[in-house]
């Protein structure tokens, strides 16, 4: 608490629980915790009936969380010295199921923000053609563990090895 009672946020966030959180972090980083990871979660996302409007929702404010959070540190001062990285535990089928959802699948977006991030898309779009899908599910063309261990050594310094339980190529993220 006296550590956050330290920092100060810059910028206006919306009311969101995560965005809530990520004005935590925010504050916590401002006002000087050495702590190097933080992790905070957005959930809901678990739907296989009617996504349409539950998505976009979601979807709305983990952009307008981020941004927010984003302003915030560059207005600090702090945003070169921090990378964000949102995952998710499961992706989402092609085809839409019976209820207007879909469901569990194979494959799903990572994002990875900061001043020293490389834009743009890295690796390739996955293919949507029904003939490219595994058992109807994106296939994925990065493994997701790439991109861990490239934060891990060029963003960390620590060894992807000793986190993942085996060698990875890191992705050049940075």
């Amino acid at each position: 608490r006296a550590i956050a009672a330290k920092g100060e946020n810059k910028a206006t966030y919306p009311g969101s629980q995560l965005a809530n959180s990520l004005k935590l972090v925010a504050r916590l980083i401002a006002g000087g915790l050495s702590t190097r990871v933080y992790y905070v979660s957005q959930g809901g996302y678990d739907t296989h009936t009617n996504q349409p409007g539950t998505h976009e929702r979601l979807l709305g404010e983990l952009g307008d969380a981020v941004k927010a959070f984003v302003q915030d540190l560059s207005a600090q001062g702090n945003l070169e010295r921090v990378l964000v990285m949102t995952f998710s535990e499961f992706g989402r089928r092609v085809a839409e199921n019976a209820s207007q959802g879909t469901d569990h699948g194979a494959a799903a977006p990572m994002f990875v923000i900061g001043n020293k991030v490389k834009s743009g898309i890295l690796g390739r779009s996955p293919s949507l053609a029904p003939g490219d899908l595994f058992q109807g599910d994106v296939k994925f063309t990065t493994d997701f563990r790439r991109v861990y261990a490239g934060v891990l050594e060029n963003w960390l310094q620590t060894s992807s090895q000793a986190v993942l339980g085996q060698r990875f190529d890191p992705l050049a993220v940075l």
